[in-house]
């Protein structure tokens, strides 16, 4: 083989990746929490370690101390949570390490790592964690104890929510720490029966955010139907509306409407008859289905 040719073969197997190393799930996890190996080794490793996790108390006891060490690299830690989230999904097989995973998980809500903040919490939230909701709560009333952003506070909240989460939510509504945090917090107050009139407000609001808006048009649908008939007629009718918000409107009358008061509702029809063409394109599509429903 001439030189030209040994070369082009040396720089094609050069270029060909290494395929993953093969190892026993037991021989991952050595991998895995050994100090000595790479961190690309560790990291690697941890994918293929979630069987091996509970096989005994040693092994459990090697992975969450991965884990907790802030010492360790932190793309380790990370994957030491992923491995250990993995081999939770065994609901069976894991139920002898849970009260330690859950413990682990409650001392990394505070870690230096956002991420790892982050996912902790959101397990713990998932598995209706009152230390968590503790957590998450604190850091709502008080910004510098906030172990995570208020929206993604809230989100976390509505996996389980208790009444103290609705007074809070409110609060955000009324005086938010940015425009994520009371979207969440509308979200999170959706499932209160008693958050309709300040939902109704807020669809209202030509002030207001059009997804705030169109979320206070979702919610009272399920809360208060008969408002938000009544709302999105007089949306409508409104001249000076934005189409965004008529389009919404539009789609809830269609959907949801009264038929038989609509069908008397000759000032509303004549309305929707001029918005079918003489509007935006949204506008004109929400018109021509109503029309099409309920006639002209």
């Amino acid at each position: 083989m001439s030189k030209k040719g040994k070369a082009a073969k040396k720089s094609t197997s050069a270029r060909k990746p290494k395929s993953p190393v093969k190892r026993t799930a037991r021989g991952s996890l050595s991998v895995a929490t050994s100090a000595r190996r790479s961190v690309g080794e560790r990291v690697e490793a941890m994918s293929q370690a979630p069987l091996a996790v509970c096989e005994n108390d040693e092994s459990l006891q090697a992975m969450l101390k991965v884990l907790r060490n802030k010492d360790e690299p932190v793309e380790v830690r990370r994957a030491a949570l992923q491995s250990l989230s993995a081999a939770a999904f065994s609901v069976l097989a894991f139920e002898s390490c849970r009260a330690d995973y859950i413990a682990t998980l409650r001392e990394i809500v505070t870690d230096p790592d956002p991420l790892l903040r982050r996912r902790a919490l959101g397990i713990l939230s998932r598995e209706h964690d009152g230390f968590a909701q503790k957590k998450l709560l604190e850091g709502l009333k008080d910004s510098e104890k906030a172990l995570v952003p208020p929206e993604k506070a809230l989100q976390l909240l509505s996996y389980d929510i208790h009444s103290e989460a609705y007074s809070i939510a409110r609060e955000i509504v009324e005086k938010p720490p940015s425009t994520a945090a009371k979207r969440e917090a509308l979200r999170l107050l959706a499932a209160d029966a008693t958050a309709a009139p300040m939902f109704e407000k807020v669809l209202r609001d030509k002030d207001e955010m059009a997804e705030n808006r169109q979320i206070a048009a979702s919610v009272l649908q399920a809360l208060r139907p008969e408002k938000l008939q009544e709302h999105a007629r007089e949306i409508v009718l409104d001249t000076k509306e934005y189409d965004d918000i008529q389009a919404t409107s539009l789609i809830a009358l269609t959907q949801f409407g009264d038929a038989e008061a609509i069908a008397e509702d000759k000032t509303l029809k004549k309305r929707v008859d001029k918005l079918s063409d003489k509007a935006s394109t949204k506008v004109k599509q929400g018109a021509r289905r109503f029309i099409k429903k309920y006639g002209e």
